[in-house]
């Protein structure tokens, strides 16, 4: 069911008969237990949250959407940090204040919110998305926020606070409905450049009356605005910005995004882009590699739905979840639509396998937002987590099946293309309903397994512990690029140990609206030893290193070698 037939009213299930190719259904047998827990930590971690959308009647498009949040380590010492973004009260309707909110990790299982010691509480901003990255190689990270209106972006100044530096980097002037964002380096200069989702084009003063009855405002779907251009903007190397957006190739008026993920879908080591639309066809835009992009979706197989149509695209992982080499992807649609999961099939095309892989039919009824492709329970193998929850809390009137608070959902990864729902399993913190939208991955505690962390729609934030029952080995790795941009957003690392090999990218964004931390976890189920690690910067740089111990970190510089950590 796409948005429209939703705010119609409509009910019954659409779309084609469902059919199941024999060999990629999902594994009858399920294991006796879930090796791992999610436990909601929130609370006793010190994340005291909660989203503002501002909601005050009026029935503003932004509302529905929700914001996002992030894992990083924004002041150098290992430990990922959380960065939450929020709303605001709508001009005329103030009754709080309220901005984004930066929790330090305690290193003991706990946090504490230096939002205003780190100077990012002067600005109030309807914020989105988030996209963490060092555009300046300086070893700090730094923090782009998306939002109604003029996007933000905050320098890192190393001593623990940041600065608003929108005017100074040329990025301010240009307003829209900006969602997710993602650093990546197209041009592979050694420099991060920006990309930025714009959804429709809205403004409060120019909002659209829609409604069932004639007389009550509901939400308007996308379908009532005109579409609006991604932006590119190419990091100058000098603190400043330039918006390349239409000599790249990648403006397009016609876009309605919400996310976005970078991948190397062509295998040439050159960063392509894939977009997530809400009603409008998905789009992959192809690295040309001379500075522009060429827009392959449809010929790809990602622009459309099996049957043909475009469905409501709002969240976007990429990742090798089948241990082929080459990057899957996974998009979360609207209630009705299930969710898209590609799988590479060769020669630069994918084919949708969510019905037969497992994931088609729990994901019928579900509207999903955030999803991250992570190996929670280390067995080599990644599985798939989905944040899910409706935009209309009427929408139980019309469809009973269907509620407005829904449960995240969690696929486990069976291997030989097959998942199985285990959102139960993975205890009742997690299974709760909630009306969620943002979703990252980021092992907090630095004990080798990744954690959850989940935003709502005018509500609280969740982090999830992993607990592991059953101890699984993983190996961490974080990159520091020097002929690359510091960060390493791009490499691609090889990891081969007991016969299987497992691929991951470090990348920005992803997900909807939020970031996963940079580092890398690699999953070796009881494995002690990892036979051979290959990375590939994006400089064009291959390294290579041999017997690397497992329940370790190592830090690995471009050209200077590989280094463990004390701990994860």
């Amino acid at each position: 069911m796409n948005r429209r037939s939703f705010l119609l009213g409509a009910a019954g299930l659409a779309g084609s008969a469902i059919v199941a190719d024999a060999m990629w259904t999902a594994d009858p047998e399920k294991p006796s237990a879930l090796p791992f827990r999610l436990t909601d930590v929130s609370n006793s971690a010190g994340i005291h949250f909660r989203h503002n959308s501002g909601a005050f009647g009026g029935k503003l498009l932004p509302e529905t959407l929700g914001s996002g949040c992030a894992f990083l380590d924004y002041d150098g010492d290992g430990w990922q940090d959380i960065l939450l973004i929020n709303g605001m009260d709508w001009p005329g309707h103030r009754t709080q204040r309220s901005t984004l909110q930066l929790y330090r990790n305690n290193r003991n299982g706990t946090f504490s919110d230096v939002t205003h010691a780190a100077g990012l509480d002067g600005t109030e901003i309807y914020g989105m998305g988030v996209a963490v990255g060092d555009y300046n190689n300086d070893g700090f990270p730094d923090i782009l926020i998306t939002g109604v209106g003029q996007n933000r972006l905050f320098r890192n100044t190393g001593k623990g606070t940041f600065v608003d530096v929108t005017r100074s980097s040329g990025l301010a002037g240009r307003t829209g409905l900006s969602t997710s964002a993602l650093w990546l380096d197209y041009d592979r200069d050694g420099r991060l450049d920006l990309f930025v989702c714009n959804y429709v084009k809205w403004s409060q003063e120019h909002d659209v009356f829609c409604s069932l009855d004639g007389k009550h405002k509901s939400y308007c779907t996308p379908e009532a605005y005109r579409g609006e251009t991604c932006w590119l903007f190419h990091n100058r190397g000098n603190g400043t910005f330039e918006d390349v957006t239409a000599t790249s190739g990648i403006f397009d008026s016609s876009s309605k995004s919400l996310g976005v993920a970078m991948l190397d879908y062509d295998q040439d080591g050159w960063p392509d882009l894939i977009v997530a639309n809400d009603t409008q066809p998905n789009k992959l835009y192809r690295n040309n590699r001379n500075g522009t992009f060429k827009e392959v979706g449809v010929e790809s197989g990602i622009a459309f739905s099996t049957d043909g149509k475009a469905r409501a695209g709002m969240g976007v992982d990429v990742a090798d979840f089948n241990n082929s080499g080459a990057a899957g992807i996974a998009i979360t649609n609207f209630d009705n639509e299930m969710v898209g999961l590609y799988r590479a099939s060769g020669k630069g095309a994918y084919e949708d396998v969510a019905l037969p892989a497992g994931v088609g039919l729990p994901t019928k009824t579900m509207l999903g937002f955030g999803c991250v492709f992570a190996d929670l329970d280390l067995d080599g193998a990644l599985d798939l987590a989905l944040a899910n929850g409706h935009i209309d809390e009427t929408v139980r009137n019309i469809r009973g099946n269907v509620g407005y608070a829904q449960p995240p959902q969690l696929f486990l990864n069976l291997g030989k293309g097959s998942f199985r729902d285990v959102t139960l399993e993975a205890g009742p913190d997690f299974s709760q309903p909630r009306v969620g939208r943002g979703l990252a991955c980021g092992d907090f505690d630095r004990d080798g397994d990744v954690d959850l962390l989940l935003t709502t729609n005018n509500g609280p934030a969740y982090l999830f512990r992993n607990d592991q029952q059953v101890r699984n080995q993983s190996i961490r790795f974080r990159l520091v690029g020097t002929q690359s941009n510091r960060d390493g957003i791009g490499a691609a690392v090889r990891l081969e140990c007991g016969g299987v090999t497992q691929t991951r990218m470090v990348k920005s964004g992803s997900s909807y609206l939020s970031q996963s931390e940079l580092p890398l976890t690699f999953g070796l189920g009881r494995r002690d030893l990892v036979d051979r690690l290959v990375v590939q910067w994006p400089s064009g740089r291959t390294e290579e290193f041999k017997n690397l111990k497992a329940g370790k970190a190592y830090e690995c510089v471009e050209s200077r070698g590989i280094t463990p950590q004390s701990g994860f």
